[in-house]
């Protein structure tokens, strides 16, 4: 099982695991907990979905 470490702005936000064909992201801390469990094709869309949340995140505080 092949693992590496997903990091958002240098710090570790979550371990991603290759399953074969998918990714799947297992969260490590609260802000990217919504996309635990989640499956990505490559690790781009991972760190691009993560990018995603967090600024609808931002808007939603905003």
């Amino acid at each position: 099982m092949e693992k590496s470490v997903v990091e958002f702005a240098g710090l570790p936000v979550g371990i991603a695991v290759n399953e074969g064909s998918v990714f799947r992201f297992i969260a490590v801390k609260f802000h990217v907990i919504d996309l635990d469990n989640q499956k990505f094709e490559s690790l781009g869309d991972l760190r691009r979905a993560i990018v995603r949340h967090l600024n609808d995140a931002r808007q939603l505080a905003a």
